[in-house]
């Protein structure tokens, strides 16, 4: 086993919020849930009003010790002591994550930050399973290291411990840029490889499953791209606005572990048979932007099938809504060889927005991870909107999906840009919502006060 080699301790503990931690309660908001309101008021208060406040209210941020870059990976973490712990993936360097806790996520505290290995490596996603934990490591430039997975043993998260590294740098590579892993087996990176060369250089993110059954010897089960992506193949119809054809995320559920459900940016969204691991399957491509509906970027695709559907979300990349508008979309997927959009959620004004500075319209959605600590979400959704903050939907009625609820805090104190850009947003099975600002503000933690119920 190798340990790894430099972690910075923040002299920060159990109880003590940090520099921003203070209380917004919403107007209208409702009593804290009485396993909340046990565990007392915040030791301190988030000085700033947000800007929005409708059916959610403040327990508490943290801004992670001055590195509250935040990437899009949440893990929560339940000890078998009563102590919850946090894990939470940074956007960009020179921090690559933060191990926080959060047994009272009123009061949360920095337990541990992991800096990133050099000026040129990200660490942006992670995931867990148990006490495993696996964290994506992309670079700046193809041919850059350090690239790939790396995973760790958090069975004591005040001394992580790195047990092995999936190498996936190349000369046309530039790593993992995501990694989903929830079911203590298969991890399923979106990440180039040593020997794909792509056709298009934005085309350099593949699937690629990795096998942990023994987590210090990771090998690769199985890839898998879109037809066309690699060099030598028939060329793909371009978007006036190239992102690429390349995979973002993947929702390959326990439950289901014969399907997975991909987001492919410029490419769509993608149904996969996974039946035969070692060699997944195409059921299906559902791609709106080729029939000139939206802008691309399709991010995540979030599988609901008790009821048939999917929750498809974009994600904005550009500043001042030049990209306008990123939308999250129900799904049909009663046949899954022919998924249809249905709706999209209805988009607060823009013109509310896009003068604030940074992006603003959809990205990130909670993701039903069967995990003991996630919520499962069937009838709402959670989704990051940058400048519009995190936003509630119930889309109970998949035709006609509404808002419930939405927390807009107002530009951090050391923010990069001039609005909040709220990046990730996860439920625990408590209900307690962990959203990240990717410039600079850090973790906020929430809570939902409205009346539509958390299901």
């Amino acid at each position: 086993m190798t340990t790894r080699r430099s972690l910075i301790r923040a002299a920060v503990g159990l109880g003590v919020g940090g520099a921003l931690a203070r209380g917004v309660r919403a107007t209208g908001a409702q009593a804290a849930p009485a396993w909340l309101a046990r565990l007392g008021e915040p030791a301190a208060r988030h000085d700033d009003q947000p800007l929005e406040a409708n059916n959610m209210r403040l327990l508490a941020a943290h801004d992670l010790n001055g590195y509250g870059l935040m990437g899009e990976g949440i893990a929560i973490q339940q000890l078998s002591n009563g102590r919850r712990i946090g894990y939470f993936a940074n956007e960009s360097g020179p921090m690559g994550m933060s191990v926080v806790e959060v047994t009272n996520p009123r009061n949360p505290g920095v337990l541990l930050q992991v800096p990133a290995e050099n000026d040129h490596t990200r660490f942006n996603s992670l995931s867990m399973s148990g006490d495993l934990l696996a964290v994506a490591r992309q670079t700046a430039d193809p041919g850059q290291n350090l690239a790939g997975l790396a995973v760790y043993d958090a069975s004591d998260p005040e001394n992580l411990r790195q047990i092995s590294f999936f190498d996936t740098s190349g000369p046309f590579s530039r790593g993992a840029h995501f990694v989903w892993f929830v079911d203590g087996r298969y991890a399923w990176l979106s990440t180039g490889m040593p020997d794909f060369r792509p056709t298009n250089q934005n085309d350099d993110q593949i699937l690629v499953v990795v096998d942990l059954q023994d987590p210090e010897n990771p090998v690769e089960a199985s890839r898998w791209w879109l037809p066309g992506m690699a060099a030598g193949e028939p060329p793909l119809t371009r978007l006036s606005r190239d992102s690429g054809y390349r995979m973002h995320n993947a929702n390959a559920l326990p439950s289901h572990p014969n399907r997975a459900y991909l987001g492919w940016i410029d490419g769509g969204y993608v149904i996969l048979d996974t039946s035969d691991i070692e060699h997944p399957r195409l059921i299906s491509n559902l791609n709106p932007y080729l029939g000139g509906r939206g802008n691309g970027f399709a991010h995540t695709l979030v599988p609901h099938l008790g009821r048939g559907l999917l929750i498809g979300s974009e994600e904005a990349v550009t500043d001042h809504c030049t990209d306008h508008p990123k939308n999250i979309y129900t799904i049909d997927v009663t046949d899954e060889s022919n998924p249809t959009l249905i709706a999209a959620v209805p988009l607060p004004d823009p013109n509310a927005y896009c003068d604030r500075g940074g992006r603003f319209g959809s990205h990130n959605v909670h993701e039903n991870h069967e995990q003991p600590t996630a919520r499962e979400l069937h009838n709402v959704l959670a989704g990051s909107f940058f400048t519009g903050g995190v936003r509630m939907y119930d889309f109970s009625e998949s035709a006609h999906p509404k808002e419930i609820a939405a927390y807009v805090p107002d530009k951090p104190p050391n923010s990069r840009t001039t609005a909040i850009q709220i990046n990730d947003v996860f439920v625990d099975n408590n209900g307690v919502f962990y959203a990240g600002d990717r410039l600079g503000g850090g973790l906020y933690i929430l809570e939902y006060t409205g009346s539509v119920p958390l299901a």
